[in-house]
C-alpha cells in the first residue's frame, strides 16, 4: 500500500518556498549568518542558520506558528485545498513555541497560553479542527508522518496533513553551546574533518491522500517504520538505526538493490555521522549499484522538528527533478561513505525513482521512510 502525496510546502533559512530551498540547494547556498534573536555575552557560538524575518528589529514571539502557517498554505495551495475542516493536521516539533515563553518570561512579550499552541493559529488560518501536535525530537515531523499513514490504511479519513517546525530559542542555542565548547565553524556531514552541528530554523509540510487524490501526486509514501531504542539520551545506537531501516524496507515491501537515493540524517557530528554511515553501508552491502548518498544540514542546519520532511521532500525533488543536492564541505568523506556516489563537488544527477529518507532524533527516536515518484 503507498499514499499518495498531492502538495509538499517549505520554509528554511535559504527560502521561503519549495522551489527557493531546492534552488539554494542545488547552487550550494547556505543560510548560515551570525545570531540575531538573543544576546552573545555569555556564548561561545555566535552562529545560526535563521529565517531572515526579523526586517532588523528585536525577536518577537510566535515565530515558530509563522514559518509553519507558511508551510502549510503552500502544501495547501499545491493540493488544491481551499478548507481543512475535519482534516487531520499532524505537527512535529522539537521545541514548539519555546521561544515564546523565552521572550514573555522576561517582559519582551505579550502573549496568551492559546497562542503556544498551534492548532489556534491552524484554526485561524485553515479553518483546521483536528490538529495534532507530536513532540519526537529531531525524528518528529517522520513521526507524524508515520502518525499520518496509519490513519489513511486505517481509513479514518481521506487526506491529512503532515508538518514539521522549529524556530531556535536561546534555552536550545545555550545547550548546544556548552556541548560543543569548541563552536564548529561549518557543518560538514560526513566530513573526516566534521566538528559538530549548527542549529537552524525550518518548517516542511505535505498533504498526503488515498487513492482518490483528485490530482496526480508529487509521489507516493510506500512506508514508515518508527522505534525508540531508549539506548542513551544522546548517543545513537547501531542496532536502533538499523531495525528501523529494515522494518521500513520490509513495511514498503522493497529491498536494498530497489533503493536509488539515501537522504541521510546527517548532523555533522562525529559519533551520529559514524553510526548512520556504517549502518547504511552495511545495509547496502553486497548491492550491485549503490544508491546515491546525500545531506542538506551543511545548507540548511539541524532544522529538528522540520528536518525529516524537509529531507523527504529534497528526496521527491531530486527524484523528478534529476539531480540530486550537493553535500557542501564535504573535501576527506569518512570511510564509512566510501563507494557510494556522493555529490561532493556538486549536484550529480539522479535517476532514481525510490528513496530512502532518514531522521534519528535523541534518546534513540528512529523514523525511516521510503518515498517513491512516478508509480
Amino acid at each position: 500500500m503507498s499514499w499518495a502525496i498531492t502538495g509538499v510546502g517549505a520554509v528554511a533559512s535559504i527560502g521561503r518556498d519549495t522551489d527557493e530551498v531546492f534552488s539554494a540547494l542545488l547552487a550550494g547556498r547556505d543560510g548560515l549568518r551570525p545570531q540575531r534573536g538573543f544576546d552573545q555575552t555569555n556564548l561561545n557560538a555566535s552562529q545560526l542558520f535563521e529565517i531572515d524575518d526579523r526586517a532588523g528589529g528585536p525577536d518577537r514571539p510566535c515565530r515558530a506558528t509563522g514559518f509553519l502557517l507558511d508551510a502549510v498554505a503552500e502544501a495547501v495551495s499545491d493540493a488544491g485545498l481551499t478548507d481543512l475542516t475535519g482534516v487531520p493536521v499532524l505537527v512535529g516539533t522539537g521545541l514548539r513555541e519555546l521561544r515564546s515563553v523565552e521572550l514573555w518570561a522576561r517582559g519582551a512579550a505579550e502573549l496568551t497560553t492559546d497562542q503556544l499552541h498551534f492548532g489556534t493559529a491552524l484554526r485561524e488560518r485553515f479553518g483546521a479542527t483536528d490538529t495534532h501536535t507530536f513532540a519526537n525530537a529531531c525524528s518528529a515531523s517522520l513521526y507524524a508522518l508515520a502518525l499520518g499513514t496509519d490513519l489513511l490504511e486505517q481509513e479514518a479519513t481521506d487526506t491529512v496533513v503532515v508538518a514539521g517546525v522549529d524556530s531556535i530559542t536561546e534555552t536550545m542555542f545555550g545547550l548546544s553551546d556548552r556541548v560543543q565548547l569548541r563552536p564548529p565553524a561549518a557543518v560538514r556531514p560526513f566530513d573526516d574533518g566534521r566538528m559538530g552541528t549548527i542549529l537552524g530554523e525550518g518548517a516542511a509540510a505535505v498533504v498526503l491522500r488515498r487513492d482518490t487524490a483528485p490530482r496526480a501526486p508529487l509521489g507516493r509514501v510506500r512506508a514508515v517504520a518508527v522505534n525508540c531504542d531508549a539506548y542513551h539520551s544522546t548517543a545513537p545506537d547501531p542496532d536502533g538505526v538499523r531495525a528501523a531501516i529494515v522494518a521500513a524496507h520490509r513495511l514498503a515491501g522493497v529491498k536494498p538493490d530497489d533503493i536509488g537515493l539515501v537522504v541521510a540524517h546527517g548532523t555533522g557530528t562525529p559519533l551520529n555521522d559514524h553510526v548512520e554511515a556504517a549502518v547504511t553501508r552495511e545495509i547496502f552491502a553486497g548491492v550491485a549499484t549503490q544508491p546515491l548518498f546525500a545531506a542538506i544540514k551543511s545548507m540548511t542546519g539541524h532544522t529538528s522538528g522540520a528536518a525529516g520532511l524537509l529531507n523527504l521532500i529534497v528526496a521527491l525533488r531530486s527524484m523528478t527533478g534529476g539531480q540530486v543536492p550537493p553535500i557542501t564541505g564535504l573535501t576527506d568523506p569518512i570511510v564509512e561513505v566510501r563507494g557510494f556516489p556522493l555529490p561532493s563537488a556538486g549536484p550529480l544527477p539522479c535517476e532514481a525513482t525510490v528513496a530512502q529518507v532518514h531522521a534519528f532524533g535523541f534518546g534513540g527516536i528512529n523514523a525511516v521512510a521510503i518515498v517513491e515518484v512516478g508509480a
